[in-house]
């Protein structure tokens, strides 16, 4: 049922039709931006035209002269409504604005008494009727659950976030924009996947109606990307929407934005120099030029180069127990209330690596050398099969990416593959045969790079919540119990 402020706003809307006029408009051309319109009124000065299009922000009524704020997403610009000008029947419509009505100006730019650019309006054109009126007095829509929901009205309620994902938007373009200068080409795998691959994740199930058979969202692009260097191309990333069915919390969304890179003949230590390098770009790019920014209550440095530390070395200072040291890192466990009977001691040792180091990363930082049945897809050390050359890159004490040494040897990857399957659900665990005989024909050595866009962009925008960079994510029903606080969702990670 309506309300009375959409009722109100519906006898404005039949009053326009009355006077022959579409209150959701039509086409209104040759328009430039607010923000132009500024620059227009600095260079070429008073009287120069302006023709700006844009939603009522703010009105401010003085008898036959009204002020109006009018809002683009390049900021705001006043605007001079007066009966003097406005032919009657321009004022008449006038009367029947409300805001959040979008509106076609055309006139002269002025500057009031106050020192305020101003358009002074001659002609006016209504060219969507609002029919439910913005948050209380335009101070923004503040429910954190309703700007989530209603995002289409967080964005012109709080032009805070639009910029943010402004900037979400302007990260994505430099990070094509690097890897291309570096010789990197943007491919497409499939979504669809008839065996799910590439990480350790659950993943969503659909079924293909023609060919009767179900397929699998994808959970990671890995063994498709892997399989274009098998196939000579030998530097290329992907973009892509991926998708866990796993848990939601304020750092882990069902379904999230991924960039992998695979570059033939490097390994570990050419990811690292990447991502280094492109996250310094990135913080450049979003601050005008600064490497160190905030994010909560915390001063990030991201100039390159990073710290590299051991795995082995953060577990030892912070955990007091040895990597490869099964009963002292089964008896820590036991103490910290962590499950580890009947699991892999890799397995344990990455839970209380999770419970104990992770929250003393500040600065970013390259944690190196994983246990080895952790990563099945990754080369293992010489020398050292029990450690694989993967990294982790850290900051503000969360992970935002994953990188190793790719595994290219076709029968240490089906083994690799096996020991992984072994135990999982048989229905879904089902080995990917056709990447290991891709494999049988030669992929070169490579290294391989995971970087998850939307905790990249939470880091250098400062956002709390990764909620808060993904435009429309996904909430629970309403009137469910909220979302579940950082920590109890299973983490949705880059590659594996």
């Amino acid at each position: 049922m309506a309300t009375e402020y959409e009722q109100q706003r519906r006898k404005k809307a039949e009053a326009l039709r009355q006077l022959g006029l579409d209150p959701f408009g039509r086409r209104f051309e040759d328009t430039i931006e607010t923000a132009e319109a500024r620059r227009r009124f600095e260079t070429a000065g008073e009287g120069a035209p302006a023709r700006v299009a844009g939603r009522l922000a703010a009105f401010r009524e003085f008898g036959k002269l009204i002020f109006a704020d009018l809002r683009d997403w390049t900021g705001r610009i006043q605007v001079a409504l007066s009966k003097k000008v406005l032919p009657e029947e321009t004022w008449q419509r006038v009367k029947l604005l409300d805001l959040g009505d979008w509106v076609g100006v055309d006139g002269r730019l002025v500057k009031t008494r106050t020192g305020e650019i101003t358009i002074e309006v001659a002609k006016l054109e209504i060219l969507s009727k609002a029919l439910l009126p913005p948050p209380e007095k335009w101070h923004g829509l503040t429910d954190v659950e309703a700007r989530y929901r209603q995002r289409y009205v967080d964005l012109f309620a709080n032009p805070e976030v639009r910029d943010l994902f402004l900037k979400r938007s302007l990260i994505v373009d430099e990070i094509r924009r690097f890897l291309r200068e570096r010789g990197f080409v943007e491919v497409e795998t499939p979504v669809l996947q008839p065996i799910y691959g590439g990480a350790a994740a659950r993943p969503f199930v659909t079924h293909h109606n023609t060919l009767d058979t179900d397929f699998f969202l994808r959970i990671s692009p890995e063994l498709y990307l892997k399989r274009l260097l098998v196939g000579g191309m030998e530097r290329v990333f992907e973009i892509s929407r991926v998708f866990r069915n796993e848990g939601i919390s304020t750092r882990h969304n069902p379904e999230f934005t991924l960039m992998e890179l695979y570059q033939a003949f490097g390994d570990y230590n050419d990811m690292m120099k990447i991502v280094e390098t492109l996250v310094e770009h990135l913080a450049k790019a979003v601050s005008g030029g600064k490497t160190c920014l905030p994010f909560q209550d915390l001063a990030i440095e991201y100039k390159a180069p990073w710290r590299r530390a051991l795995y082995a070395d953060l577990l030892e200072e912070h955990a007091g127990v040895k990597l490869g040291d099964e009963a002292s890192i089964r008896a820590k466990a036991c103490a910290m209330g962590i499950e580890e009977s009947n699991k892999h001691i890799d397995v344990v040792t990455h839970a209380v690596f999770e419970a104990t180091v992770e929250e003393h990363i500040i600065q970013p930082t390259f944690v190196l050398d994983w246990p080895a049945r952790l990563c099945p897809l990754t080369k293992r050390k010489p020398g050292n099969p029990a450690i694989a050359e993967r990294f982790e890159p850290m900051a503000a004490r969360m992970e935002i990416g994953n990188a190793y040494t790719e595994l290219n040897d076709p029968d240490v990857q089906e083994e690799a593959l096996r020991t992984q399957l072994a135990g999982q659900d048989e229905t879904m665990a089902v080995m990917d045969e056709d990447f290991v005989e891709a494999l049988k024909y030669g992929m070169p050595p490579a290294g391989g790079l995971g970087i998850g866009i939307d905790r990249l962009v939470m880091l250098l925008t400062g956002a709390p919540s990764i909620r808060d960079v993904i435009l429309f994510p996904a909430l629970r029903p309403k009137g469910e119990a909220p979302e579940s606080p950082p920590g109890e969702a299973t983490p949705a990670e880059p590659k594996a």
